[in-house]
């Protein structure tokens, strides 16, 4: 099987703008449906490659046209150690993604949400660049050592939100508040509410890890 550079996964949660969700697909990509998140590839009249779950969210027919349709299913027992995204989100890095987009991960419930926001943090993923998007909102993680891009338009939000403890030696290049060196401390709001001054930012951090979070005010995402 060829090397899989970047997977989309649609997981059950709250899809706020599905055309610029369905924008954000490129060729090439491989699609997974983490369980009811099929419902929202069927709206958008999209294929997915991969349905994925335990299928306590889809009723037996839609699940049977899934498979004359010929999407690979992938079932699990209800009673399992992961969420039917985090299924989807191995199964996708089983496939040698290095990329992955995740449509439709918040909204619906508080404990999934959190949960999904705290994925791209688990240690077996450090490898992965993995991205959350809902409508103008999407969500990074940096890790200790790492460089992040960000990019957006001027005026755009971006707030940096420390995981796990503090978050030490953050330097950033291209917000209205910059930080050279400094620590923001787990718990507190310091990070929150930046802004871009140009169509791109960096942010360095030495040690911790950072919940990077873009609001875009202008255009759609891809």
């Amino acid at each position: 099987m060829p090397e899989t550079k970047r997977a989309v996964i649609f997981a059950n949660g709250v899809l706020s703008d599905p055309a610029s969700a369905r924008a954000a697909l490129a060729g090439g990509d491989v699609v997974i449906a983490a369980d009811g998140g099929a419902r929202h590839c069927r709206e958008l009249g999209i294929k997915p490659d991969y349905l994925i779950g335990d299928f306590d969210s889809l009723e037996p027919s839609e699940l049977e046209q899934f498979e004359a349709e010929g999407v690979n299913i992938l079932r699990h027992p209800a009673r399992k150690d992961y969420t039917d995204l985090e299924l989807a989100i191995r199964h996708a890095h089983s496939l040698g993604a290095n990329e992955i987009l995740v449509l439709g991960a918040l909204g619906r419930r508080w404990d999934q949400t959190l949960a999904n926001l705290l994925l791209p943090a688990a240690g077996e993923y450090a490898g992965l660049q993995m991205r959350l998007l809902d409508a103008a909102q999407e969500v990074l993680l940096a890790r200790s050592g790492s460089q992040l891009t960000l990019h957006g338009q001027p005026g755009d939000t971006v707030s940096l939100i420390p995981l796990g403890g503090d978050a030490h030696g953050i330097t950033t290049h291209g917000l209205e508040y910059p930080l050279q060196q400094e620590t923001l401390y787990f718990g507190t709001t310091r990070g929150v509410s930046n802004a871009l001054l140009s169509e791109t930012a960096m942010v360095q951090l030495e040690q911790g890890m950072l919940l990077c979070v873009v609001i875009h005010h202008t255009g759609a995402l891809e």
